[in-house]
C-alpha cells in the first residue's frame, strides 16, 4: 500500500485550511446580513463561473469517484452516456432558467406552487427530501467510507473499521463548513474543489496510462467491447435486451445486457433532464445567480465541465482493470481479481482509490487525496444545503410564517444534522447492492419521472392544471416507492429472494430503466387526463411561468441576456459530445 508521506499530509492540511477559511468568511458575511437569502442562495449574487463550478463539483462527488470508476472497471465506457448528458445543462440554460429566474423562487417546489398550487409544492418537497435520503446523503457517506477503507485500511477505532471511521469523518468535516457558511461556503469551496478534482483526477489518468505503457496498451488489454459506447444503444433486436425464454420448463424474463438500448435511448434522457433541470440539488446553484445571464452562462460552463468525467473517472476505472488483468501491480490485481482471474464486481468500487494509493508519486498523491476529499465533501455539502433549504423554506416557514430570518437559518442548520442521522441508517442497504452507481441510478429512475413530467409538461402546456399535477406526482411516487419496497429486502437480507415467476419476483427483476419508463407513461397519462377532465387554470396567475403565458416584455427581457458567445459555447458542447460518440465505437 502506498502510504502518504509528509509532503502529502501538508498538502491535505492546506486544502482543509483553505476550505474552512472560506467557510469562516462566508459565516461572517451571513452573520452580518442575517437573512435566509444569504444562507440558502448566497444573497443571489454569485458570478457565472462560480455557479458553473458549483454545479459541476456538486454533481461530481461520491458516486463518480467511487461508483463511476467502478463501472469503468466492470463495463468499460457504457455509463459514459450519463456523463454525456452535458446537453441537459443546455436545456437548463436555454429552456428552464428564464422561467426560474423570472419567478424568483428559493426552491423547485416553490416554483411548482406558483405554476400549480401549494399542495403540489408540499408533495414535491416531501418527494425530494425522501430522494436525498435514499441517494445523495446516504451514497455520499458510503463513498467516503469506501475511499478511506482503500487508502487507510489499517485504521481501527474500537469496533469501527476504516470504512465507518471514514464515513463519520466525512460527515463531520463537511457538516461543519456547510452549517457555518451556507450556500456561499458551498459555492466558493466548490470552485476550489472543482480545480482540485480536475487536476487530481487527470493526474491519475496520466500516471495510470504511463504504468500500462500507453493508450494503445489500455485498448489492447481492455478490448474493443469496453471501448464501445454504442453497444447499449444500438440493438441487434429488441429481444437482445428483454426477451421471454423457456427455462427449466417455465417462462422467465431475463436481461442479457447491463444497459439495454431501449432504456438508454428513452429513459436515460428523462432521468438526466429531471436531475439537471428540476432537481433542487443542482438548480439551487443557478438560482443563486444575480441575473438570468449569469444563471445561463453558469449552466453552459457546467456543461463543458460535465464532459470531463468520461476521461477522468471512467477511463481510470478501465485503467485499474487493465493494470489488474496484466498483473502490472500485484496488489491491485489481488484486490480486483479472484484466484481464477475473474473480476470481483463488488471490489470494483475501490478502483479509483487503489490507483491513488499505488501508482502516484509522493506529493502528487497528496493532491489527488485532497481531490478525493474535495469531491466527496462538495457533493455532500450540496445535498446538506439543498435538504436544509427544502425543509426550512417549504415546510417550516409554512408552519411558522412569522419566523424571523435568524430563526429560519437556525432551523436550516438543525435540519442538516437530522438528515445526516437518517441517511446513516441506509448505508448497510447500499453496501448490499450490485454497485454504488447502479444503486443511485436505480433509485433516481424510480423517483424522477413524475417530477420530470410536471415540470416540463407544465412549462410547455399551459392547459395542465394543479389537479393533474397532484395526481401525476402521487401516482408516480407511489409506483416508485412500491418498487423500492420490493427491491429493499433483496438488498438488505442476505440470501433473500422471491419465488421465481411470482409477481414480486417479476417486479424485482424488471430492469430499472424499463420500470422507470412505465412510471413516466403512467404519470404523463394521469396528468393529461385529469387536467383535461377538470377546469382550466387561471392563466393570469401563471403569467410568465409557461410558454403559452409569456408576455412580449418577458420575451424581450430574456432575449437581452444572451449573445453570440452563449450560442457558440452551447454549440461547442454539442460538437464535443458528438466527437466523443464517434470515437468510442469499439
Amino acid at each position: 500500500m502506498g502510504t502518504l508521506q509528509a509532503i502529502d499530509w501538508i498538502l491535505i492540511f492546506l486544502y482543509f485550511v483553505l476550505v474552512f477559511g472560506i467557510a469562516w468568511w462566508a459565516y461572517l458575511k451571513e452573520k452580518k446580513s442575517k437573512t435566509s437569502s444569504e444562507y440558502f442562495l448566497a444573497g443571489r449574487n454569485l458570478g457565472w463561473w462560480i455557479i458553473g463550478a458549483a454545479i459541476f463539483s456538486s454533481n461530481i462527488g461520491s458516486e463518480h469517484l467511487v461508483g463511476l470508476a467502478g463501472t469503468g472497471a466492470t463495463d468499460g465506457v457504457a455509463m459514459a452516456h450519463y456523463e454525456l448528458h452535458a446537453w441537459c445543462l443546455l436545456v437548463l440554460a436555454w429552456v428552464m432558467v428564464p422561467f426560474y429566474m423570472r419567478s424568483k423562487v428559493f426552491t423547485m417546489p416553490e416554483f411548482l406552487e406558483k405554476r400549480f398550487s401549494p399542495v403540489n409544492r408540499t408533495v414535491l418537497s416531501l418527494i425530494s427530501l425522501v430522494a436525498y435520503v435514499l441517494t445523495k446523503l446516504a451514497v455520499g457517506i458510503f463513498a467516503g467510507g469506501v475511499v478511506f477503507a482503500a487508502l487507510m485500511p489499517e485504521v481501527q477505532i474500537g469496533p469501527f473499521n476504516s470504512f465507518w471511521v471514514g464515513s463519520f469523518v466525512i460527515v463531520i468535516l463537511t457538516g461543519i463548513y456547510t452549517v457555518l457558511g451556507g450556500m456561499r461556503a458551498v459555492a466558493y469551496t466548490s470552485a476550489i474543489q472543482t480545480f482540485i478534482i480536475v487536476v487530481g483526477s487527470s493526474l491519475v489518468t496520466y500516471f495510470g496510462i504511463k504504468v500500462l505503457g500507453g493508450w494503445d496498451a489500455l485498448y489492447e488489454i481492455c478490448g474493443s467491447e469496453m471501448f464501445n459506447l454504442w453497444k447499449p444503444i444500438v440493438p441487434a433486436t429488441v429481444e437482445a435486451s428483454w426477451a421471454p425464454v423457456k427455462e427449466a420448463g417455465r417462462m422467465a424474463w431475463y436481461f442479457n445486457s447491463n444497459y439495454p438500448w431501449i432504456g438508454m435511448l428513452f429513459c436515460a434522457p428523462i432521468i438526466g433532464l429531471w436531475y439537471w433541470c428540476t432537481d433542487q440539488y443542482i438548480v439551487q446553484r443557478a438560482l443563486s445567480a444575480q441575473n438570468e445571464q449569469d444563471a445561463r452562462r453558469g449552466s453552459i460552463c457546467a456543461g463543458f465541465l460535465k464532459i470531463l468525467p468520461v476521461f477522468i473517472f471512467i477511463i481510470p476505472g478501465m485503467i485499474a482493470f487493465a493494470i489488474a488483468k496484466s498483473g502490472a501491480i500485484p496488489v491491485i490485481q489481488q484486490q480486483l481479481f479472484d484466484s481464477q482471474g475473474v473480476l470481483i464486481t463488488d471490489n470494483a468500487q475501490q478502483a479509483f482509490p487503489l490507483l491513488v494509493a499505488h501508482i502516484l508519486p509522493v506529493g502528487v498523491r497528496g493532491i489527488v487525496v485532497a481531490g478525493l476529499l474535495a469531491a466527496l465533501m462538495s457533493s455532500l455539502a450540496g445535498a446538506f444545503n439543498a435538504s436544509a433549504a427544502l425543509f426550512t423554506i417549504d415546510f417550516y416557514s409554512k408552519v411558522r410564517p412569522n419566523a424571523s430570518q435568524e430563526r429560519l437559518v437556525w432551523i436550516g442548520r438543525l435540519a442538516t444534522v437530522v438528515m445526516v442521522i437518517i441517511a446513516l441508517f441506509w448505508i448497510p442497504i447500499i453496501q448490499g447492492g450490485r454497485g454504488l452507481y447502479d444503486y443511485l441510478q436505480g433509485v433516481q429512475a424510480y423517483l424522477a419521472p413524475p417530477i420530470f413530467v410536471v415540470f416540463f409538461f407544465g412549462v410547455f402546456n399551459k392547459r395542465l392544471n394543479a389537479k393533474g399535477c397532484l395526481w401525476a406526482l402521487i401516482s408516480g411516487f407511489a409506483m416508485g416507492l412500491f418498487r423500492l419496497a420490493v427491491d429493499t429486502p433483496v438488498k438488505l437480507i442476505e440470501n433473500f429472494s422471491y419465488t421465481e415467476g411470482s409477481f414480486f419476483w417479476i417486479v424485482n427483476n424488471i430492469f430499472f430503466q424499463y420500470y422507470s419508463l412505465l412510471i413516466f407513461l403512467v404519470s404523463l397519462a394521469v396528468m393529461i387526463i385529469v387536467s383535461y377532465m377538470t377546469e382550466e387554470p387561471n392563466y393570469a396567475k401563471i403569467s410568465g411561468l409557461t410558454y403559452g403565458t409569456r408576455t412580449a416584455e418577458d420575451h424581450k427581457a430574456s432575449r437581452a441576456t444572451w449573445n453570440k458567445w452563449d450560442i457558440l459555447g452551447s454549440a461547442a458542447i454539442l460538437i464535443i459530445i458528438l466527437v466523443t460518440y464517434l470515437y468510442f465505437t469499439g
